[in-house]
């Protein structure tokens, strides 16, 4: 999730097209990949593609209404976390007890998480980018003042 976010936004910073090898590269991942993730969000509408020479993905939705949690569904809502529960010995009365109890906090964790993805707009992030652009550029520019009144 974390990689495809990272990629739509470098692709709304870019006026053309990307293509999927392009973007393969920016996930540190093959082109296929890219190309499957892609389609997901082709389907739901996010991205465009575009074929032939000059071709490839384009931004095609309105980042201030697409939240995080619309782009987690239809990545076809991959696995948020990482823990799971021991099914070494599914008769075990322990192991059960365990998990329910696991299994009710996993829950409630991923429902909490969902929430929040669903208050976080792509314009948002993409707010929050050009906020650090400013910053390091104000930031570059005073130390080059500051070096060179020395």
């Amino acid at each position: 999730m974390s990689g495809v976010l990272h990629v739509l936004l470098h692709m709304a910073e870019h006026d053309g097209p990307s293509t999927s090898e392009t973007l393969a590269r920016a996930m540190e991942t093959n082109p296929v990949v890219v190309r499957r993730v892609m389609a997901g969000l082709r389907e739901a509408g996010y991205v465009r593609s575009e074929k032939g020479h000059g071709g490839g993905w384009r931004i095609a939705c309105d980042f201030s209404v697409v939240t995080l949690r619309d782009i987690y569904d239809a990545l076809d809502r991959p696995s948020l976390l990482a823990i799971g529960n021991r099914s070494d010995e599914p008769e075990c009365l322990v192991e059960q007890a365990v998990n329910r109890a696991l299994g009710k906090v996993f829950d409630e964790a991923e429902a909490l998480l969902l929430e929040r993805f669903g208050a976080v707009t792509l314009q948002m992030l993409r707010d929050d980018f050009h906020k650090s652009m400013r910053a390091r550029r104000k930031s570059t520019h005073s130390k080059g003042m500051h070096s060179h009144d020395a």
